[in-house]
């Protein structure tokens, strides 16, 4: 951090991730005021009412294709408020229905529904969050993962008695509804816990749309109107003024921003039908975002396309593997999932004290657990027993919680706020599809080999040097 002063008198308290020039220089200048503004007020009660909200997002699994791209470009064309709002309803709503399915045919269709509110709910609680914390907490985005690990805690702790001892035998043993009812209960547990996380977002917590999204479309009274509320919840002060904001835009020069209507229900779907390719070139406005842009999208493609294979194909282990004589097979597969979603949580403790230390940063600590997560999903394929197997998912299981905590912290972290949306629906789509390889190979390759496995932990260790490339190192900087 820095402390001198700028040219409109206030103190300059952050530093920017990038350099003047690289940016709209208008809305780098403006931006740069507000993060000033917000290291002034540090973090405080409305920040950590706000990482509990959008952590408890968290707990819901990763979605769907076109959820991510809706709500992302959705984020930037109607700020962050509605998307915040919406997406968890529409997760509860569908996992209620599934709960109730008559047919194979109503899960199906709920299951692309809830995933569709999912795919937008997991990125609009990161991106609110990072807008509103200060540039000293910012490790705290990574940290925020820890809540994801204690969603699967939460379905695996549901899931294991209830799937264990409400599921129907192996086939060719009969299977009633009346003995088929683990899956309908764990739904209904899901969409309780989702529809209460919305009543609390909607009635109770008092959310405030991100400034720096206001400011960016040159909504600026409202910027440092929702400024100064932050800080008056916070029990703190704030200098930022209009005019600060005014004065910035005079000495930076010529703007290359445009400015948005104010969204309401009636002009929301009118901003959608008019979107159109220009909306997805701020990511690639300069040589450096661009360039930053590309690797970001190599690197969730490349994930997108080694994961899939080892998740597809390492649930078939158990009856392969050893563990086909195993009465209590399910048992002991839910078993592990708790134990695997428990050692999350310090490996997300551990990522953002790792993220903060100079000598591995962002960039390093991606780069080594990413290489570490490929190590343990090769070991996985040498052992012939349930348990050594089990030991090796532990250990995969904490390593790739953290290589994913700071994968989601630095793409959010390296694109701008007026473009944060749809950047990161951008690679995560391109990840997704991606994903999609893996059902197809599932179809023709025989699931009992090691061989996908194999080439999803090679295809991981080479992807670890890839975030070594990304052209800026963000720890102790501010995101604009």
């Amino acid at each position: 951090m820095t402390d001198t002063t700028e040219a409109n008198g206030l103190p300059s308290l952050t530093l920017d991730i990038y350099t003047m020039g690289s940016l709209d220089p208008v809305y780098q200048a403006k931006v740069k005021l507000l993060n000033d503004a917000f290291q002034e007020i540090g973090m405080g009660k409305y920040q950590w009412h706000l990482y509990m909200v959008a952590g408890l997002g968290w707990w819901s699994p990763s979605g769907l294709l076109a959820g991510a791209i809706f709500w992302g470009i959705g984020y930037d064309l109607w700020g962050r408020k509605w998307p915040f709002n919406l997406t968890i309803l529409v997760t509860a709503v569908f996992a209620f229905t599934a709960a109730a399915s008559p047919n194979y045919i109503t899960p199906c269709v709920c299951v692309a529904g809830w995933s569709f509110g999912v795919g937008g709910n997991l990125p609009v609680g990161s991106i609110v969050f990072r807008e509103f914390v200060p540039a000293s907490h910012q490790y705290m985005l990574t940290v925020l993962s820890v809540f994801w690990t204690l969603g699967d805690l939460t379905a695996s702790l549901a899931a294991w008695p209830l799937i264990s001892n409400f599921s129907c035998p192996p086939a060719p043993a009969p299977c009633p509804t009346s003995s088929n009812r683990g899956w309908r209960y764990h739904l209904l547990i899901a969409g309780g816990i989702m529809a209460a996380m919305w009543i609390f977002r909607f009635f109770v917590f008092n959310f405030q749309e991100s400034p720096k999204y206001l400011m960016g479309y040159r909504r600026d009274e409202d910027a440092v109107a929702i400024v100064h509320r932050v800080a008056d919840i916070n029990g703190k002060n704030s200098n930022l003024t209009l005019t600060h904001l005014k004065e910035a835009e005079m000495l930076a020069g010529e703007s290359t921003q445009n400015g948005i209507q104010r969204v309401t229900p009636a002009t929301a779907v009118g901003k959608f039908s008019k979107f159109s390719a220009i909306h997805v070139s701020p990511p690639f406005a300069t040589w450096k975002l661009a360039y930053s842009t590309s690797i970001l999208t190599t690197l969730w493609a490349l994930f997108g396309l080694a994961f899939p294979l080892y998740y597809t194909f390492q649930t078939y282990y158990p009856l392969t593997g050893g563990a086909e004589n195993d009465s209590n097979a399910v048992f002991i597969t839910y078993r592990d999932l708790v134990v695997a979603a428990f050692l999350g949580v310090p490996a997300a403790l551990m990522a953002g004290y790792l993220v903060e230390i100079a000598i591995f940063g962002r960039r390093g600590t991606l780069a080594i657990f990413t290489v570490l997560t490929g190590v343990f999903i090769l070991l996985s394929t040498t052992i012939c027993t349930s348990n050594a197997y089990a030991g090796w998912i532990l250990g995969y299981s904490y390593v790739a919680n953290i290589m994913y905590g700071v994968l989601y912290a630095i793409t959010l972290e390296l694109f701008p706020t007026k473009c944060r949306g749809t950047g990161s629906s951008m690679v995560f789509a391109v990840s997704r599809v991606f994903c999609t390889t893996a059902p197809i190979i599932a179809l023709y390759a025989n699931m009992a080999t090691s061989v996908p496995r194999r080439v999803s932990g090679a295809i991981t260790i080479a992807t670890g040097l890839v975030p070594l490339l990304l052209p800026i190192e963000p720890r102790g900087k501010a995101a604009l």
